[in-house]
């Protein structure tokens, strides 16, 4: 009986018949996750250093970049549209003017992520050790006790968090206690400093801030979005009919220069005027459609309900910086409670009542205009936009299949459709009846 191998051949067998590879370039694999690339202050030393705090409102911990001699740094993602993606080139300035030297020592960074490190007050990073996460209206009446520095320091999350570390430090601990004593109460027990937080006080700082925010001015897509946005008001469309009639005397005017007759003057005496004035008001009035015309033209006009003065939009401005610091640094816990101040006018300096006012108002116009359409729009305007969403979405379908049926194509394919066919037959013209 012919006898089997039973065993696979050598894997060494296998590889000397693979073709080597005929690059001149061997690309090295990275297995350490890609770099990140940060801008960071000038001002910051060498002493610097990337740390781990938690964050003041989720608590999470998050970096930040500390240095000893200029203060605690945030970092900003500035992250690239996830439909465009882009990397980095990162190599040294080279000093050489042409332009085909060598360039050495570069490195490409897969991720256009950018992380600016942009200057925080760090009373932020002190609220969850100051304020407790449980806390609610109830017992935030009770009242606070007195704690020293390091006790406050000792209350804040300690996983994975560098914070005892960087408050040993003595430019970093004097700016912290500096920050404590703006938004607290203190007193002194012996040679040590005892602090305890005063909301109207931490209001107060807020509200500062706020201000010079809202005063040097939003983004333009905030400003759009939050502050124009919702101060808007119903557009009204009026007929031709209720606009105002021109004057009395320019009528009699019109109706003098069609019968070509004038109205004679009284004073004698101004003869020559009166001559070049009627010579004048006869070349004017020989134009009558110039302002009748635009109204029988347009049959409506358009006119806004409402509009918002300088002191109102000022308001609002300042209103949404409030709720976006609330919203980014604040403990959710007294976000309620800091809001209710903003409307408390023995807390608050400043008077929301023009935009409190403006607002009400402008609903009871929304509320009125939409009570006045006739249910018929509504549907018109939903048919017409349903329409119009199945056009766009059915063009960008139609695209995208064009644009995946092109990347599958072969090379060879591609080719064949540039060759010229002319009088040749198709090859369906082979298999009909005969």
């Amino acid at each position: 009986m012919r006898g089997t191998r039973s065993s696979k051949p050598a894997a060494a067998d296998t590889a000397k018949d693979t073709p080597a590879s005929k690059s001149r370039f061997t690309l090295s694999s990275k297995p350490e996750p890609p770099a990140k690339i940060f801008i960071l202050p000038s001002s910051a030393t060498a002493d610097a250093r990337v740390v781990t705090l938690p964050h003041p409102q989720s608590g999470q911990p998050s970096r930040y970049l500390v240095c000893p001699e200029t203060g605690i740094y945030e970092f900003t993602k500035v992250a690239a549209p996830n439909t465009e993606p882009r990397s980095w080139l990162i190599a040294s300035a080279n000093s050489n003017k042409d332009s085909q030297a060598k360039v050495e020592n570069a490195e490409t960074a897969t991720s256009a992520n950018l992380f600016v490190a942009t200057h925080m007050d760090p009373l932020f990073l002190l609220l969850p050790a100051l304020i407790d996460a449980k806390e609610t209206n109830a017992s935030a009446d009770r009242k606070r006790l007195f704690l020293s520095f390091e006790d406050h320091i000792d209350k804040l999350p300690q996983d994975s968090s560098n914070a005892w570390e960087i408050s040993r430090w003595p430019k970093i601990k004097a700016l912290l206690e500096s920050r404590l004593v703006a938004i607290c109460d203190t007193v002194d027990a012996g040679d040590e400093s005892m602090f305890r937080v005063n909301e109207d006080k931490l209001f107060s700082v807020i509200l500062s801030k706020a201000t010079r925010l809202a005063s040097g001015g939003l983004p333009a897509s905030v400003e759009e979005k939050f502050v124009q946005k919702p101060l808007e008001a119903p557009i009204q469309l009026r007929s031709a009919s209720n606009v105002a009639c021109p004057p009395a005397g320019v009528a009699a005017t019109l109706e003098g220069a069609e019968s070509g007759t004038c109205t004679p003057k009284t004073d004698s005496a101004e003869s020559q005027s009166s001559t070049a004035t009627e010579g004048s008001t006869l070349s004017a009035a020989s134009q009558p459609s110039t302002t009748a015309s635009s109204f029988l033209e347009d049959d409506v006009a358009v006119t806004t309900a409402m509009t918002a003065s300088a002191e109102v939009v000022q308001l609002q401005r300042l209103r949404v910086a409030f709720d976006y610091i609330c919203a980014s640094y604040i403990p959710s816990n007294i976000v309620e409670r800091l809001k209710q101040s903003l409307s408390d006018k023995t807390t608050c300096k400043t008077d929301f009542e023009p935009l409190n006012t403006y607002v009400t108002e402008l609903e009871n116009l929304r509320k009125e205009s939409i009570a006045k359409r006739p249910t018929g729009d509504f549907s018109r305007k939903r048919m017409r936009d349903e329409e119009e969403d199945e056009i766009r979405l059915e063009k960008k379908r139609k695209q995208e299949e064009e644009k995946k049926r092109k990347a599958n194509e072969s090379r060879g394919v591609r080719d064949l459709k540039k060759v010229n066919t002319t009088g040749m037959k198709k090859l369906s013209a082979f298999f009909t009846k005969k």
